[in-house]
């Protein structure tokens, strides 16, 4: 009875890590993402600022060009470089917190294989 509830509780844990483990690797690529369009902003930003004010310059529409005043672009790429900053801050709490509870749900299953020995076995057995 005790060797199933065992069973079941490893079950239980088996799948939170595996669901804890897949929502960090998702969040780190949506902070890598962010690291990249932060990035593209800030050399875009860069770029813009060497250019003369009276420059035609222009933004890049799916397929098409459309002129627009450089201080227009200036401010949406200040504004993609703020949100991606904000996002990467959020992003970064939610990846500590998945992150502790990935560290506490490895802490139950340690002390569940040392709590039954038996099951220990057991999973080697099925692992080989």
């Amino acid at each position: 009875m005790a060797d199933e509830v065992n069973k079941t509780a490893f079950i239980e844990i088996q799948s939170r890590m595996i669901e804890l483990t897949s929502k960090l690797k998702q969040v780190q690529n949506q902070m890598r993402t962010k690291e990249g369009e932060k990035k593209r902003a800030f050399l875009t930003l860069e770029e813009l600022s060497q250019v003369p004010d009276d420059t035609n310059t222009y933004k890049s529409i799916g397929r098409m060009f459309v002129l627009e005043l450089k201080a227009v672009l200036m401010n949406e790429q200040e504004q993609k470089l703020k949100d991606s900053e904000s996002a990467i801050g959020s992003l970064q709490t939610s990846k500590e917190y998945m992150e502790k509870q990935l560290a506490e749900v490895e802490k139950n299953l340690g002390e569940l294989l040392q709590q039954d020995p038996g099951l220990a076995r057991q999973i080697m057995s099925m692992s080989m």
